[in-house]
């Protein structure tokens, strides 16, 4: 598989992981493609091995979990230093997420959980003081994650043809 190339096999398997990688076993991923087990298991070592299947997350209501207070803090980060910043900013205590943006002066999203404002506030200032720039705070009520169909939406259909288990 080179990089972006991938089939419909490949993107169906995706698309189901998507769903709910959790309860989601290569069984059924088999079931509904009409593919064997053992033909998705190796589809999922590849995508494993390439490093488009970078992790299996958790989404977690973190309300429920005792952080009431879950904000998005958008930053501006020099281009050079911009992939440093955000690998250090996933070290903060409290930080969830961190993503890069390739365009714009806010280049630098930090998502982040607290109990009480002084958290956040906290995060904040280890944000400033690794060199990240705040311009903007959002209280978040809730964010939900869904699969992208696109990785059903193409000509190319799942056919059940397991001959990549025997050439692999």
């Amino acid at each position: 598989m080179k990089d972006g190339e991938l089939d419909s096999v490949d993107r169906a398997i995706l698309y189901h992981l998507q769903q709910d990688a959790r309860r989601t076993s290569s069984n059924d991923i088999a079931e509904q493609l009409d593919l064997s087990p053992s033909t998705v298991r190796t589809r999922l070592n590849k995508l494993e091995e390439s490093g488009i299947i970078r992790g299996y997350h958790v989404d977690i209501d973190y309300d429920l979990a005792g952080y009431p207070l879950y904000t998005k803090i958008i930053c501006t980060a020099p281009v050079p230093e911009r992939d440093t910043l955000a690998t250090k900013a996933r070290e903060v205590h409290g930080v969830t997420a961190v993503r890069e943006i390739m365009t714009g002066k806010r280049n630098v999203y930090v998502n982040a959980i607290g109990k009480t404002h002084d958290d956040l506030n906290r995060i904040a200032s280890e944000l400033d003081e690794l060199g990240l720039d705040i311009v903007d705070e959002q209280i978040i009520r809730d964010e939900y994650v869904c699969p992208y169909h696109g990785f059903l939406e193409t000509d190319e259909a799942p056919d059940g043809d397991e001959s990549d288990e025997e050439s692999e």
